[in-house]
């Protein structure tokens, strides 16, 4: 499988605000992500991943070293075009990315701005629509939704300039638990039914037991990376560096600690519950 994003070491530093040395986030960061991949991106506040995620599309370059996108190099002003419909972009605020008054004409606002035809652009915005759910509310007010159907329309408007993969940097954060199911069940099902690549930018634990492979990041590094059940079964490697597991993993982890024979990667609901009564039966 070839990679939709190949980071080679990247380096990357902010100004300091006090005139002092600049502050340092990336120094020879090497990742690959492969094309049709669900990737969620761990870590905790201040470790650098959603500085990562806005290097895919070029929101931000590198300092040293190079990241490119499908082959496109995101330092190439010629490409950028091309690179930001290649990678769509979704941040944690959807009213930031809203700019009409009826859902629809927000949806169409990226296409027509590529200079896309109308009849062309009305078949992109009832797919993108409808691929999120939310084709019954296209002419509705946006400021109207819920937070988890605006983040589902501008999810839409993402989508509706075809990209071949989609980058979503904290999406949920300002969503209630219904909120967050309704964004991640539509990142999950554009990821399985249309082969989009996505990268997920999360703190919810609960969200990357749904992704193909799990990057945790720690202080500009990759800590680890691995599926699911091989990133959350290192629970103490975790904790060292402030960040948690899923409460199955939680649960598990303090009977095995209390002397119970019991597998750390029952991850699921429904896989610890098995487990437990397994352990039960015996």
């Amino acid at each position: 499988m070839s990679n939709a994003i190949t980071a080679e070491k990247l380096s990357f530093s902010y100004p300091s605000q006090n005139e002092g040395e600049p502050v340092r986030v990336f120094e020879g960061l090497d990742l690959n992500i492969e094309e049709g991949s669900f990737v969620a991106i761990l870590g905790h506040n201040g470790c650098g991943k959603s500085t990562l995620a806005k290097h895919f599309n070029a929101v931000l370059l590198p300092e040293g070293g190079s990241v490119h996108v499908f082959g496109l190099d995101t330092v190439d002003e010629e490409r950028l075009l091309d690179i930001r419909r290649t990678v769509g972009m979704v941040f944690q605020n959807p009213d930031n990315q809203m700019v009409a008054n009826v859902v629809e004409e927000d949806v169409a606002f990226a296409p027509e701005n590529l200079g896309v035809p109308t009849e062309e652009i009305r078949r992109r915005v009832d797919d993108a629509l409808k691929t999120v759910g939310m084709y019954e509310y296209r002419t509705h007010a946006p400021h109207l939704l819920s937070g988890g159907q605006k983040q589902r329309i501008a999810i839409a408007g993402v989508i509706a300039m075809e990209p071949r993969c989609i980058v979503l940097d904290e999406p949920t954060a300002m969503l209630d638990p219904r909120g967050r199911q309704e964004v991640l069940d539509t990142i999950v099902r554009l990821n399985r039914e249309k082969g989009i690549t996505v990268v997920l930018i999360t703190h919810h634990m609960t969200e990357a037991l749904r992704a193909d492979r799990v990057i945790v990041m720690n202080d500009g590094q990759i800590l680890t990376d691995g599926t699911p059940k091989e990133v959350f079964t290192q629970v103490e490697l975790l904790q060292g560096v402030g960040l948690s597991v899923p409460a199955t993993t939680q649960l598990l982890y303090a009977l095995r600690q209390a002397g119970y024979d019991l597998p750390l990667d029952a991850l699921s609901t429904e896989e610890c519950a098995q487990a437990l009564h397994e352990f039960l039966k015996a």
